[in-house]
């Protein structure tokens, strides 16, 4: 079995479970995604719920890349960590008055719009600060994004963004909206797409409804296509970087548009996933009827995924090099949901090995919890250990 690189003399010394992030891999990734959209006309807004650490908001800050927000305090850590609020998006079906405030106050780049309501809110708060809110229309485009259903976003059938037949009434009402200016339109189809067809899909519907703006003699400075680009969890050492290479030239390729009008990404898990792991130590090795448990002392209210999406890490035994033997390796949590994996092959395991649980730099550490009074894991860095 092919292992990822690990200091496992350096985790022997260090309370478990943590986070551990490599940061060479995060700093290759944003090199990569720099140089596919350099000298193109895409902008680039990392999601900040994927994982918002301090020191990884810092390191993607310091190459330029924006912001995508979904809250008011994830707009102000942006900005608390270098990110310029010019290149900030906000995003999300339930903002509040208060986080709008914080918005406008920022004067960030962008709100994605994602219903008639929440148009008239943001008209109104803006006008009662006599400011300017530049806004995106988020459209569902009914593309099936082929993936986990919490996680499909752009069906007609979602919480999230503004019916197309609902359309022509939010563009009536912009006629009369004083402090909403309109500057482009926005798609978010979901999460972990691996099928790039489906890109292809989302490009022929932008087309289609940038025409449609077309005809109405509107202009559009921007189309955000939102992310979803999805990573390989089976295999993180054949596999360390999503396939941005591809993903950005399907859109160079099939998303047409009027020049110098931006093309618009929010990547959050093909960034930062691959270079997360959680570390966690081996609890106790328990044999049950059929099955060997391998019980650690991490769980789901360190990294939710498999509980909440039924989601694959692929774990590795950093600690040993014997044979491979079978186990549903689970956490200490009182839940029966509470399992990272069943059936699973892993170089044989004793009390006190260290495990690897790998590409958990997005969705791990940012939703962890304190359930069942679990104290939140700590992070560390390949840099500094």
């Amino acid at each position: 079995m092919i292992k990822g690189k690990f200091p496992v003399e350096k985790f022997n010394s260090i309370d478990t479970p943590f986070y551990f992030y490599d940061i060479e891999l995060l700093r290759e990734t944003l090199n990569t995604v720099k140089k596919e959209t350099e000298n193109k006309n895409f902008v680039v807004h990392y999601a900040i719920k994927a994982n918002a650490n301090p020191r990884i908001l810092q390191e993607i800050a310091s190459f330029g890349f924006g912001a995508d927000c979904v809250s008011g305090n994830e707009i102000i850590v942006a900005v608390e960590n270098g990110f310029t609020p010019s290149k900030i998006a906000f995003a999300g079906v339930g903002k509040t008055d208060k986080e709008i405030n914080i918005a406008l106050d920022y004067d960030i780049f962008c709100f994605n719009v994602e219903s008639l309501p929440e148009m008239e809110a943001i008209e109104e708060l803006a006008k009662a600060k006599n400011k300017q809110a530049r806004i995106a229309l988020r459209i569902n485009p009914n593309v099936d994004a082929h993936t986990h259903k919490y996680i499909t976003t752009g069906l007609n059938e979602n919480k999230f963004g503004i019916d197309l037949t609902v359309l022509p009434d939010a563009l009536k009402m912009l006629e009369n909206c004083t402090h909403l200016e309109l500057i482009g339109i926005h798609f978010h189809i979901g999460s972990q797409i691996t099928d790039m067809s489906v890109f292809e899909d989302l490009c022929v519907k932008a087309v289609e409804l940038q025409k449609s703006f077309e005809n109405k003699g509107i202009t559009l400075n921007l189309i955000n296509v939102g992310g979803g680009l999805g990573i390989n969890y089976q295999h993180p050492n054949h596999f360390s970087m999503a396939d941005f290479e591809s993903y950005f030239r399907l859109f160079s390729k099939y998303l047409e548009h009027q020049v110098p009008q931006t093309i618009h990404f929010e990547l959050g898990r093909s960034i930062v996933a691959p270079c997360g792991s959680l570390i966690t130590r081996t609890t106790y090795v328990k044999k049950g009827v059929q099955k060997k448990f391998l019980i650690v002392d991490a769980g789901m209210t360190d990294l939710i995924r498999p509980a909440l999406y039924q989601a694959f890490h692929h774990i590795e035994n950093i600690s040993s090099d014997q044979s491979l033997d079978t186990y549903d390796i689970v956490g200490p949590i009182c839940e029966s949901s509470d399992v990272f994996v069943e059936n699973f092959q892993l170089n044989e395991a004793q009390r006190g090995d260290l495990l690897a649980i790998r590409s958990a730099g997005a969705y791990g550490e940012v939703m962890a919890s304190n359930y069942n009074c679990h104290e939140l894991p700590k992070s560390f860095f390949s840099d500094s250990i």
